[in-house]
């Protein structure tokens, strides 16, 4: 309470750090507990793909048959299985119409990982082909309560088909797992039998359906190694696919890792990048407490020698120090507490993530707050506890420390450091940023401004394609609509599958591609740029039905370096048919999906030929976007009811392919405002307790005639020097940190010299602007009271 200020700045600042270090280590707990809630976590797996040619397909599907046949040939090894195949539908509900992700899958769904109903039978509830179970979350949607066993709810199949299937469960609140929650952005809420996937027109079986989720348990004690050399024995067996045969291999991934290790461990990279950060955050934030109370100490010298010659015994003296200061940290913990239960929403939200509250945590979690703060307590109380304690009374009464000048020196390396942590998450942030605004401004080959898109209804005939075609000309005639497109992609990444072509007659030069189906528009609403060719013919003709049109870097994989070259030559996809294409149009190269990953070799087919289609997309004439949204979902109303209009833009698309990144960008921007803020409190600190104690040789300074400039400059002196000496060494560790970070990317900015120069310039401005407006006050302090300060 005697010095307010000083305490309220330590307290502040170090709470600060605890408050942001148990955010992200919130966080980072969630993400080690997904899926360690599932019934026999530890021998739960699921079937990754590893394919010779990346483009063959993903990691996430595999073979249809391979769960059961491991159950069914190698009972030792595998207790039980689930496999899966997702899609989204139109569920309907009297008036209510909503697309959903769906899945159908085994029955085992229920038991095999312990998932417990609110309502219904867990042995019974997936027997029925026309069952399903509900999350509570669409019980609640669609009901209004949670007891629905017995209602029903109608689905739409590939057909356009509507049925009503029964409600035979309601699942219990879930954990995050990989099993509903396996796809970032689109968990599961329905789950149906296998049987109902007649109805979907879907298959969950054959060795050559490569596209059902995969997942086994193993019997207690089985080592997965045993099971992954039982795949390629299963393959070899049954398999009668070539491609897949050579190509494919299987292999197991533990569920308590999946979440850790999926896609190319991003999870796993963003734990570690934000426990990095919060572990320095929370090192600057104790540095800046324990030099304080450091610099603290030395004032408190006189105190030290009364109560000595009072009869203050040493222990008692130490035991004062040592107390003041855990005591301060306790506050400041419990502040951080505070801060905590406060900021957890917003973070999450900024995340996009659920962070586990305090009680989400082990009970361990206390024990180690405790020892927190009495390690932190003790560093900071320590050196002056032991220091001044130790010195004779009269030295202490007249003030006498011959170690002060190496503790400066201590301090202010301490203070180095900070600037340094600051210096490269500034850094850090910027370039992160730069990156991320290249995803969404950077050259995608394509113009995504006023770009919507929303699912359509499926009938998957030739009649149902016509009336899409029909629908979406009429969006056309709309005053407010530029263009418009059916097709089965959006430029995000999903499509709807990868297969070999080869140039007529040479078959040996095999290339792997990302196929794509949409109609003759495609091109235009997206802006893709023609190379040579048409992108299909504005009428459809039945006798056109084997012209494809391929990108730029399907042009050079296949030998021709001239676009205009490829034009009316035949390309072989064994996929399909054996019959040859021909290709009408080559486009230029555009993202498709990430930028993590090279152009890759994109054919496109006619959805007229391929006869499937999922979305809409409509390109806006500039204006009042809201009013032009308004009148499309009358129009959508009107020409397909029972539908709902649920769009989004493009750059919503881009936000679901980047959701890490900028997650990272987030967190970043947080810690750089909370890294800036520590230092500048250690900095207001120090310049605080520096000033305090040239109070004197300020006065005198006056007296003999310096100016306020010159008093000013004393001070702008000893701390600038720390901050460029920092920046110094930040930035070639700040260079290496971003360079390995960039080299995720196939696409990734050029670091240049302003990434480094703008945050130190910053900080160093911000920091001089302190130290100014500290120093003119104690300037123009009358000389006299300067020195009767002591």
């Amino acid at each position: 309470m005697k010095n307010k200020g000083f305490s309220a700045i330590n307290i502040f600042g170090l709470s600060v750090g605890i408050a942001f270090a148990m955010l992200i280590g919130a966080y980072v707990w969630g993400e080690l507990q997904v899926n360690r809630q599932l019934r026999n976590a530890d021998n739960q797996y699921i079937i990754q793909s590893k394919w010779k040619d990346p483009n063959l397909g993903g990691d996430l599907t595999g073979i249809a048959d391979m769960p059961k046949a491991l159950a069914d040939n190698y009972p030792g090894l595998v207790a039980n299985y689930y496999h899966w195949d997702g899609i989204s539908t139109t569920v309907s509900k009297g008036q209510m119409h909503y697309r959903e992700s769906v899945q159908i899958g085994d029955s085992t769904f229920l038991k095999m990982y312990g998932f417990k109903l609110l309502s219904g039978n867990t042995w019974s509830a997936l027997a029925d082909p026309f069952n399903v179970v509900i999350t509570q979350k669409m019980a609640l949607k669609y009901f209004g309560k949670m007891d629905v066993a017995g209602q029903t709810l109608s689905f739409e199949n590939l057909h356009g088909d509507h049925h009503y299937f029964i409600v035979s469960g309601v699942l219990a609140p879930l954990s995050k797992n990989s099993v509903t929650d396996l796809i970032a952005n689109s968990s599961s809420d329905f789950f149906f039998p296998a049987a109902a996937g007649k109805y979907f027109n879907r298959s969950l079986t054959g060795w050559v359906n490569a596209g059902t989720v995969n997942y086994v348990e193993l019997r207690e004690g089985i080592n997965p190694k045993a099971v992954e050399k039982a795949m390629p024995m299963l393959m070899q067996k049954f398999e009668t696919d070539h491609v897949i045969r050579t190509n494919l291999t299987c292999y197991l991934v533990k569920l308590t890792d999946y979440n850790l290790v999926a896609n190319g461990g991003l999870v796993k990279k963003m734990v570690f990048t934000l426990s990095g950060i919060a572990l320095f955050i929370l090192l600057m934030a104790v540095i800046n407490f324990v030099n304080i109370c450091i610099g603290r100490a030395s004032s408190r010298m006189k105190e030290m020698g009364v109560r000595k010659v009072m009869g203050g015994l040493r222990r008692q003296l130490i035991g004062q120090f040592l107390t003041e200061s855990v005591l301060m940290v306790t506050i400041a913990t419990l502040i951080a507490l505070g801060v905590f239960l406060l900021a957890r929403p917003y973070f999450a939200d900024m995340l996009g993530k659920d962070i586990p509250g305090l009680f989400g945590f082990p009970t361990y979690f206390i024990l180690a707050l405790l020892l927190f703060i009495l390690l932190i307590g003790l560093l900071a109380g320590i050196y002056p506890a032991l220091v001044l304690s130790g010195l004779k009374s009269v030295d202490s009464l007249k003030g006498k420390l011959t170690s002060v000048k190496e503790s400066v020196v201590f301090r202010k390396t301490l203070v180095a450091f900070q600037f340094s942590t600051a210096v490269v998450v500034l850094i850090g942030a910027v370039i992160i940023s730069r990156q991320v605004d290249m995803f969404f401004n950077g050259n995608l080959g394509y113009n995504k401004n006023y770009l919507i898109y929303a699912q359509l209804p499926r009938d998957w005939s030739q009649k149902g394609v016509n009336k899409m075609e029909s629908t979406v000309e009429q969006f056309m005639q709309m005053p407010q609509v530029s263009n418009a497109s059916l097709s089965y992609e959006i430029p995000d990444g999903h499509n709807g599958g990868n297969y070999l072509t080869y140039r007529e007659p040479n078959k040996a030069n095999m290339v792997s591609v990302t196929g794509m189906v949409a109609d003759a528009r495609y091109a235009a609403v997206y802006n893709i740029p023609l190379r040579a060719g048409t992108f299909f013919k504005p009428v459809y003709n039945p006798a056109d039905s084997m012209q494809i049109v391929i990108n730029q870097t399907e042009a050079n994989a296949l030998g021709w370096r001239d676009p205009a070259e490829a034009i009316g030559q035949k390309i072989i996809i064994p996929a399909y048919t054996i019959a040859p294409y021909t290709i009408c149009g080559v486009t230029a190269d555009f993202r498709f999906g990430s930028m993590r990953n090279k152009d890759e070799p994109i054919v496109v087919m006619n959805v007229h030929s391929a006869r499937l289609y999922r979305f809409c997309s409509i390109k806006l004439k500039p204006g009042n976007v809201q009013s032009s949204i308004e009148a499309l979902s009358k129009k959508w109303a009107t020409l397909l009811p029972g539908a709902p209009f649920e769009y989004h833009f493009m750059d919503d698309a881009l936000t679901k392919l980047y959701a890490n990144e900028i997650q990272l960008q987030k967190a970043a921007y947080i810690a750089t405002v909370l890294a800036v803020i520590i230092v500048l409190l250690g900095v207001l600190g120090l310049i605080s307790l520096s000033i305090q104690k040239r109070t004197k040789e300020i006065g005198i300074r006056k007296v003999l005639g310096a100016s306020v400039a010159g008093i000013t400059s004393l001070f702008l002196k000893d701390f600038l020097g720390v901050v460029v000496f920092a920046g110094v060494i930040a930035c070639p560790a700040a260079y290496l940190m971003m360079q390995k970070w960039l080299g995720d990317y196939a696409y990734r900015i050029d670091i240049s010299v302003s990434s480094f120069i703008i945050p130190i310039v910053l900080l160093t401005f911000i920091t001089a602007v302190l130290i100014v407006l500290q120093t003119i006050r104690a300037a123009f302090l009358n000389p006299v009271k300067s020195l009767k300060s002591e």
